[in-house]
């Protein structure tokens, strides 16, 4: 029986994007965490984080991952990069699924975040310094995820990556 997916990494990490292609190359269905919440409160992370909080906005999240997990059929679950740093989610999450890192550099991800929707986290000042504190703070979390993925190449070969660890680790 194939576990579900769960992607973590950096903010601009590819999380999303490589979660997306992996759910269409497995045939299985994606639940994209902030995408959820966005369309569950009608407005976007970043107004949802100034609205609500970091703290609840990462309790609705936890939320939202557990929801994912009860649905029957193994899935792709996309939690926001700050998910993973939460204390026992990492753990708890590896009786249920498989924990993917996807591991690429704060300037690669700062790239990449600076093309998407607004990170609060991320939000004025110098970026690549928060993206290195943001790392410096997460990794020791993220890399305990059962495999890794180096994240610096492009969408195509980080998904094959990722779909042939859930074929040779993840029962698909």
């Amino acid at each position: 029986m194939p576990r579900h997916l769960i992607l973590v990494g950096l903010p601009g990490s590819g999380k999303s994007a490589v979660g997306s292609q992996v759910a269409e190359d497995l045939g299985a269905p994606l639940f994209d965490i902030d995408s959820l919440l966005v369309r569950e409160m009608g407005m976007a992370v970043d107004q949802i984080f100034g609205m609500v909080g970091e703290s609840r906005f990462r309790e609705m999240e936890h939320k939202a991952v557990l929801a994912a997990v009860a649905a029957e059929e193994p899935a792709v679950i996309v939690p926001g990069g700050g998910w993973a740093a939460q204390p026992g989610h990492m753990h708890g999450a590896r009786e249920f699924a498989l924990l993917i890192y996807l591991r690429c550099q704060p300037t690669t991800a700062v790239k990449r975040a600076a093309q998407g929707e607004v990170r609060p986290l991320l939000a004025g000042g110098d970026s690549l310094e928060r993206m290195r504190k943001l790392l410096e703070a997460r990794e020791p979390f993220y890399k305990l995820a059962d495999l890794e993925v180096v994240a610096e190449r492009g969408l195509p070969e980080v998904s094959a990556g990722v779909v042939e660890m859930a074929r040779s680790h993840g029962g698909w």
